[in-house]
């Protein structure tokens, strides 16, 4: 979902912020372009055209006529729907918004097609596990244990901030195993939370199949 992919670097303008202070972040960030707010609703992005344009630094942010106001998505929306979303508006990045259309962030485009790009590198097929866990309770080689004694073996991980729990960790795990059933049933016993399970199946083929479906899908 986009809101894994939220970059909590990249913070938004306010409308009283001034194209000094935007041009400032933008060089800063290596962004051509920002999202600007106004009580934690999406008006639009400033960008650094724009600002040339008008020469003038002193200028508000809510000032200017910002671009690209429909350059959002939803917090529960595919990845493929944050790409081509950007790609539509010829964005560097995707304002993230939830149910009430409260600005949550925003995802760089790089950065999503950079999971597309790793995830395409992954060439054993197997499973995926995410589970979500107290940060006092995370031991990696404890769920490594657990999952080797099912005959399993971890071939890659990845730890995030629960964003929904901050107390909390989203650890992703790639195993070797393609039915993840008696190692779901191991973790669970030993207290472990399993939150999302993917079953991967031939994973070079699929993999290449997302891709090819993401470029159509970006043609369309």
């Amino acid at each position: 979902m986009t809101i894994d992919l939220i970059n909590d670097m990249i913070p938004p303008l306010k409308v009283t912020d001034d194209a000094a202070k935007a041009l400032v972040w933008m060089e800063e960030l290596r962004l051509h372009a920002l999202p600007v707010i106004q009580d934690k609703k999406f008006k639009g992005f400033l960008t650094e055209d724009m600002i040339i344009d008008q020469n003038n630094v002193d200028a508000k942010a809510g000032d200017f006529i910002l671009k690209g106001e429909n350059c959002f998505v939803y917090d529960y929306q595919h990845t493929y729907e944050a790409v081509k979303k950007a790609t539509d508006f010829d964005f560097e990045c995707v304002v993230v918004l939830n149910s009430e259309d409260e600005y949550l962030g925003v995802v760089v485009l790089s950065d999503a097609l950079s999971i597309f790009s790793q995830s395409a590198s992954i060439q054993s097929e197997g499973g995926v596990i995410v589970l979500s866990l107290n940060q006092v309770d995370y031991s990696l080689s404890e769920i490594s244990r657990l999952i080797e004694s099912n005959e399993g073996q971890v071939m890659g991980s990845s730890l995030n901030i629960d964003k929904n729990e901050p107390t909390k960790f989203r650890l992703t795990l790639k195993i070797n195993k393609v039915d993840l059933t008696h190692i779901i049933a191991t973790l669970e016993r030993f207290g472990y939370k399993v939150v999302a399970k993917y079953q991967e199946v031939k994973s070079v083929s699929n993999e290449k199949e997302r891709l090819d479906m993401l470029m159509r899908y970006l043609d369309a």
